[in-house]
């Protein structure tokens, strides 16, 4: 008996080991992913910014189309799967791993180098993407190659690695822990195994800090500044009616490709995808040149200045812009999330609009409320999305409104649009015969 209980926790642990040790790795990849997209899009901003006083900045317009020409063709041609967010990849691969399907057209190392290297190459073309999401892809790549090196294949469902997988990457990403576990439940598996759930989200805190180890436990957009939140009732319904029916058309117009794929723009598109992509590259390029430049990159650097004290500087068109080159960018095709950029859009309307709507004294923290919203709104996530500003920010002190407010977004976007994750993950499922 001794014996047997010995080899049964020799078992334990080399499953342990082996899951930490993935996790581990999926954390130093993410810092390893930031680090290289930081770099992209500091590249980009300095070759844009090269000669400012020309009348016209010719950089964007040449470097955004070939890099999002060679983004598409590398993806098609040496990384298929790869293109777009990546979470519904991971949830498309969860679903089939449940039904003992093959997964690695979803997740793999190859696909995980794809995301990192293509999804860098379109930052560094200034395109509207975020790494967030393609993290959670990078992840899960990791941690499904791990399964095949535990000391027994049932030792971990394999659909249930790769949803802990997916959640590190979040959690990585952010550097928001809670709101990678939060997001595990939430959106990409809609359960867990309560045999496995300890050793899963032991997992997901590990990946998240390996990259605070690295990088330091930082707030990914700043310490918001927040003396007192006044009159928080109305703006909580406004802006969460504003930023639902706003993200509610967004995710119907990401969705528009996959509901309507016979649409003759959609077909041109399929029949010349890279060309495709050279165009949506001039788009953003003159969206960007429009905007003065705001719409650029993933919207990192402006939404740390408005949430860090500068909350009244965005100008009516920055959500705008934003909300366009996003748009544009998913259609590309290119290797890219929309996390980040969908933070920026909330944060720039909440920022040119809190002074046309009367709540100039409370920009700040309008700015996190419709953070929290638009991200709810497109994602349908509301608990993941109040937490993961919540996380960021350093806002605990709004932990109440920020959940009212994604959760009043959510019901308005649910009117609108079907979940945008589960149903883009549709579009990397075998199709039944009928």
């Amino acid at each position: 008996m001794n014996l047997f209980r010995g080899r049964l926790s020799a078992f334990r642990w080399r499953t342990r080991l082996t899951l930490w040790g993935a996790a581990a790795c999926a954390g130093l990849a993410v810092v390893a992913f930031t680090k290289l997209a930081d770099l992209a899009l500091h590249t980009f901003f300095e070759l844009a910014n090269t000669h400012p006083g020309l009348p016209f900045p010719w950089v964007p317009f040449v470097l955004t189309p070939l890099a999002g020409m060679s983004a598409v063709w590398l993806t098609r041609r040496f990384f298929p799967g790869a293109q777009g967010s990546g979470i519904p990849q991971v949830i498309a691969a969860t679903r089939l791993a449940a039904r003992g399907e093959p997964v690695g057209h979803l997740v793999s190392l190859r696909i995980a180098v794809g995301k990192i290297g293509v999804g860098c190459l379109a930052l560094l073309g200034g395109f509207s993407a975020g790494r967030e999401g393609p993290s959670a892809q990078v992840a899960a790549s990791i941690l499904h190659f791990a399964h095949r090196l535990l000391p027994h294949s049932r030792a971990i469902a394999p659909a249930d690695l790769l949803l802990a997988g997916g959640a590190a990457g979040i959690a990585a990403a952010f550097n928001t822990p809670l709101a990678g576990i939060v997001f595990a439940v939430e959106e990409l598996g809609k359960r867990l195994e309560a045999k496995t759930t300890g050793i899963l989200v032991s997992t997901i805190i590990l990946s998240g800090l390996v990259a605070i180890a690295v990088e330091g436990n930082y707030n990914h957009f700043g310490r918001m500044k927040v003396s007192e939140f006044s009159e928080i009732v109305v703006p909580v319904l406004v802006y969460g009616m504003l930023c639902g029916t706003l993200g509610g058309i967004f995710s119907r117009l990401l969705l528009w490709p996959q509901k309507h794929p016979d649409f003759v723009l959609w077909q041109w598109r399929a029949a010349n995808p890279v060309r495709f992509a050279g165009c949506c590259g001039l788009v953003v390029a003159l969206v960007g040149w429009m905007g003065g430049g705001l719409s650029y990159g993933s919207g990192y650097t402006v939404t740390s200045v408005l949430v860090s004290g500068d909350a009244l500087s965005a100008p009516w068109h920055a959500p705008v812009t934003r909300y366009v080159a996003t748009l544009v960018t998913y259609f590309s095709g290119i290797p890219g999330g929309i996390f980040a950029p969908s933070l920026a859009v909330g944060a720039a309307l909440g920022a040119s609009t809190c002074e046309i709507l009367g709540f100039a004294v409370n920009a700040i923290p309008i700015t996190a409320l419709c953070m929290a919203g638009f991200l709810a709104a497109v994602t349908q996530s509301p608990i993941t999305a109040a937490i993961i500003v919540m996380e960021m920010i350093d806002g605990h002190g709004m932990v109440i409104s920020l959940m009212a407010v994604a959760l009043i977004a959510n019901a308005v976007s649910s009117r609108i649009s079907p979940e945008l994750y589960q149903q883009l993950a549709q579009g990397f499922m075998p199709q039944q015969p009928r």
